[in-house]
């Protein structure tokens, strides 16, 4: 699992003829540590990083709040069709991306988003995956809870902020895990609705190193080893609520 993480960090540090000897070679006879500021200055990695940023963290507070609403509405309120509606719901996971591409292209040029974050955002704020996991915590919760809080003049919406909300923090964490990876690794999509380097992700940038006279190894693993770190840190910084949070779904 680990290898590829360091081969890409091996070739990020060899020179453009040590990327093309045969048999290749893991550690660079001379590591090149100017490829990192050299790919750096490439192309505005600046201004794709702070994009990037900006719209995996909207993305995945979207994701979150969707999540969390839907998730206790199929998970702990009754309501007629809910079954019906969920099972429905789920069976879009079945639907490829590719499939809905156009359609939801043609949707953003007619609401004229084209070229603009909304276009990059309101697309993927909701998350099926995200609301199955959060319906399976709420699902696991003991009647006795809400039961409790009845008693108490507690109803749905102040027992989901007071209450459920609280205790779902790992699935929640979790399903923004999710969310912010799934935005930040974005490549179609963003290159679909896009056309100025001024709104482009770091995905998108990392194109810049495929030119006409071939690719330049050496930079785009370098830019690809800088645009990995944030998604490292954070995984690092959340794991074990990562880990409880997917415990809890599988449980659910």
């Amino acid at each position: 699992m680990a290898f590829p993480f360091l081969w890409m960090v091996s070739t990020s540090l060899k020179s453009p003829d040590e990327v093309v000897l045969f048999p290749p070679v893991l550690v660079p006879r001379a590591p090149q540590w100017g490829n990192y500021p050299e790919a750096w200055q490439a192309a505005p990695f600046g201004r794709y990083f702070l994009n990037s940023a900006g719209i995996a963290g909207a993305v995945t507070l979207g994701v979150m709040a969707t999540a969390l609403l839907a998730g206790y509405a199929f998970g702990r309120m009754e309501f007629p069709g809910r079954s019906l509606l969920f099972g429905l719901y789920m069976a879009t996971m079945m639907i490829p991306f590719e499939v809905v591409l156009i359609p939801n292209f043609l949707l953003i040029n007619q609401l004229r988003w084209y070229n603009s974050y909304q276009a990059l955002i309101v697309p993927w704020v909701s998350n099926v995956f995200s609301v199955f996991l959060l319906t399976q915590f709420f699902r696991s919760l003991p009647k006795d809870f809400y039961e409790a809080a009845q008693l108490d003049g507690c109803g749905h919406p102040r027992f989901l902020a007071a209450v459920a909300a609280p205790l779902a923090r790992p699935a929640l964490a979790t399903a923004g895990l999710f969310a912010f990876l799934g935005s930040w690794n974005s490549l179609l999509w963003p290159l679909l609705v896009t056309n100025s380097d001024w709104m482009r992700p770091i995905e998108v940038g990392l194109q810049s190193f495929l030119v006409e006279e071939g690719p330049k190894p050496h930079l785009l693993m370098a830019a690809s080893t800088l645009a990995m770190l944030p998604i490292l840190g954070l995984f690092f910084a959340t794991q074990r609520t990562f880990i409880e949070g997917v415990a809890a779904g599988v449980k659910g």
